[in-house]
């Protein structure tokens, strides 16, 4: 699943430069929002599955980052966003008509969506602060700390930090009072592991990323 989503992210920014990567936002948001209503096992711990396509949305915004400037990290930051709301209005808003006796997806759509605004409301408060957040850090590192001047540093600390906020706001909004303490607990920390092995597995797209840009074989 991460190689797949790294995969995707890298075709897209090859094929269409910065728009590409602007497509993966709303793509990785609005997937995530969906996969993370189902839970798996890793390990023995349970953890939900949209954890890996969430988390690579913050190679996407360093890639914008490094390569063409925090505006254009944010713009995208915003599109996530505006997508996600859109989202969740619409498919909220399609249970409210009342399904055809030939109509069988009416249950399984409610289970999905229905639980969406509360997912909604976390995925909006976590993804708005830590992506921010990850921004502000990643370009703050890059300018101003002369120690942080390496790209696979700057990459790691600021998404492993980002990650950590996104995971205990979303977690507790999300799920607090839906699944039992031993649950959420496991939950959080399946979480933040995936995400924290996300970050640190991105590092080579970050720099391929980089030298396909400055060697001028993606659009601008």
């Amino acid at each position: 699943m991460l190689l797949l989503n790294f995969l995707a992210i890298m075709v897209a920014f090859r094929l269409w430069g910065r728009l590409g990567l602007f497509i993966w936002i709303p793509i990785s948001v609005i997937i995530a929002n969906i996969q993370v209503t189902k839970t798996v096992v890793l390990f023995g711990l349970e953890a939900t599955l949209g954890n890996i396509v969430y988390a690579t949305s913050f190679l996407a915004t360093d890639i914008l980052s490094e390569c063409y400037g925090r505006k254009d990290a944010a713009r995208a930051v915003g599109i996530g966003f505006f997508s996600l709301v859109v989202m969740t209005v619409l498919m909220n808003a399609a249970l409210l008509f009342i399904p055809a006796e030939s109509d069988f997806v009416q249950e399984s759509m409610a289970t999905i969506f229905g639980l969406m605004p509360r997912i909604a409301l976390g995925s909006l408060t976590a993804y708005i602060v830590s992506q921010m957040h990850d921004i502000h850090a990643f370009d703050y590192w890059k300018r101003k700390k002369p120690g942080m001047k390496w790209l696979w540093l700057r990459n790691n600390a600021s998404t492993m930090v980002s990650q950590l906020i996104d995971t205990l706001l979303f977690t507790c909004i999300a799920f607090w009072g839906v699944y039992e303490w031993p649950v959420l607990w496991q939950i959080m920390l399946t979480t933040y592991l995936l995400k924290w092995v996300v970050a640190a597995l991105d590092t080579p797209f970050m720099y391929l990323a980089r030298k396909w840009f400055e060697s001028g074989v993606v659009r601008p």
